[in-house]
Formats: structure tokens, sequence, C-alpha cells
């Protein structure tokens, strides 16, 4: 199966370093942060993740969203991820997420079946299915 899309990045320095695609888009200087006895002060692993599973989850639902009677606008969904990083019992570490989803003009359980449909569908979701434990939090307004 070829890719719809691909993209390269490169990192130097792991968690203390740098990453920049291929295209120079994207460029940032990694830290460890503070809470980890790292100098902070810069973005790191967790946060990039979080930011990309935010961004691909709410895309997922915006599609959804478009093969359903109700109309949502794109703005009238957010998507907040929170990633944990745990050590695990092997002495290696483990990740989590947790996505907040507010969906604002829809019931409850239209907003619950439209992102049960986009976890199905959502690469992010599929890539850690069995691997990191994903909790989602449904709201209206």
């Amino acid at each position: 199966m070829s890719a719809l899309y691909s993209t390269k990045v490169t990192a130097v320095g792991g968690r203390s370093g740098k990453i920049r695609s291929d295209d120079g888009l994207l460029d940032l200087r990694l830290a460890m942060p503070t809470v980890l006895g790292g100098k902070g002060g810069a973005t790191n692993p967790e946060q990039l993740f979080a930011a990309g599973y935010a961004a691909c989850f709410e895309n997922a639902v915006i599609h959804v969203a478009r093969t359903t009677p109700q109309k949502v606008k794109d703005d009238d969904i957010l998507v907040v991820a929170e990633v944990g990083l745990s050590p695990n019992t092997t002495g290696g570490f483990v990740l989590s997420a947790a996505l907040d989803v507010t969906i604002t003009g829809l019931d409850q359980a239209s907003a619950e079946a439209l992102v049960a449909a986009a976890h199905t569908i959502c690469p992010y979701s599929n890539a850690v299915k069995g691997n990191i434990d994903v909790q989602i939090t449904t709201t209206t307004k």
C-alpha cells in the first residue's frame, strides 16, 4: 500500500537536542521537562505527540461529522490531548493518553457516537490501539 503522505524528521541530541523536518517547517529545540530533572524551556516528545494526536483526532471527528445529518462546524469541535509518561515494570517507560472532546450543538448521545466513530478511523488511535491506554471523555455545549 502506498502512503497518501509521508514526512521525515531528524532528531539530534535526544531529549535535550533538536528536531527538524526535511522541509524545514518544523525546527525546534527539545528539553527534558523540569519535573523530570531537566532544564525545561523547550518542547518535549510528549508535547509533540499530544499536539499531533489532538489535531489528528479532531480532524477524524470533523471527517465523521460530515457524513451525519447533524451539521457540526469545524470550530464547534475542540480536542484537548494529555499524554503521560510513566515507568513500567521492566525498567522502561510507557505512555498514556487522555482525549477530552467537546462538541457544541449536539446532544450527548450523538456526540458520543461521533467520537466513537472517529476513534475507529483516526490514524493515531489506530497506531496506539493495544499499546497505549487511551481514555476519551466527550462533553457537549
